[in-house]
């Protein structure tokens, strides 16, 4: 059976993921926290979950470069020379990263892409996200992943095409930009709305996450199939064969 191994361990969504490992006939390697031994882990398991934080992933990177060991990359909030990092690593070691491990989510990425595809320039679209009140980052990487669906679509990097959380008079609206809205409060897991706003109708596409084990189930899942990939950077829809 494939030994998984979890960084971030103790978190909830560890304690998730560590409980969707039993349920679909894998194995825990073992877990990491905040001054424990990466490369340790990283040696023992055939494939790691990351679900840690930020900061942390740049020691992820060099334990699983280091031990040859597969990577999913399920944290959020990483900077672009994260990105880069992950890139660079990727060259020896498969790596997934992702914004989101659900199932739903990712087929949903799929249909913004291809409703963005279809629709043109005067179709606004905005991404708008809850989540609860102790999320750190904003726009959540599940909208930041829907944004990028989008802008695909339209063909262009969503860095050209972002238009982040408005106030005060912010004049006529550009035609192809693409907002994106953050939510916090309470206990929301996650709720995501991708809006596409014509001339008189519009188009809404939706998830809600009513419980975190979706994400620990899509985690496993991604961890499974990674487990005997070839070095590469993979994403989500990968695992669905999208």
């Amino acid at each position: 059976m494939t030994a998984i191994g979890i960084y971030g361990s103790a978190g909830r969504m560890g304690r998730a993921i560590a409980g969707a490992i039993v349920d679909q006939g894998a194995v825990l390697a073992g877990g990491c926290e905040a001054g424990g031994d990466p490369l340790a882990l990283a040696r023992i398991a055939d494939v790691l979950v990351d679900f840690s934080t930020a900061s942390a992933l740049d020691a992820h990177l060099v334990a699983a470069r280091t031990a040859g060991t597969p990577l999913v990359i399920g944290t959020t909030g990483l900077s672009a020379a994260q990105h880069a990092a992950i890139d660079e690593v990727a060259r020896d070691v498969a790596i997934l990263q992702t914004g989101n491990t659900s199932l739903g989510v990712t087929l949903l990425g799929m249909l913004v892409r291809e409703a963005a595809a279809k629709l043109g320039a005067d179709w606004d679209i905005e991404v708008v996200e809850m989540h609860h009140r102790h999320k750190v980052d904003a726009p959540s990487g599940t909208a930041l992943l829907l944004g990028e669906a989008a802008a695909a679509g339209r063909g262009a990097p969503l860095s050209e095409l972002r238009v982040d959380g408005r106030g005060g008079l912010t004049g006529a609206r550009s035609d192809g930009t693409i907002g994106l809205a953050s939510l916090r409060g309470g206990s929301v897991i996650g709720d995501h709305s991708v809006i596409f706003a014509g001339e008189g109708e519009r188009i809404e596409l939706n998830h809600r996450a009513d419980d975190r084990s979706i994400f620990a189930r899509g985690a496993v899942k991604a961890a499974l199939w990674l487990a005997d990939r070839p070095a590469g950077r993979y994403r989500m829809g990968d695992v669905l064969g999208l």
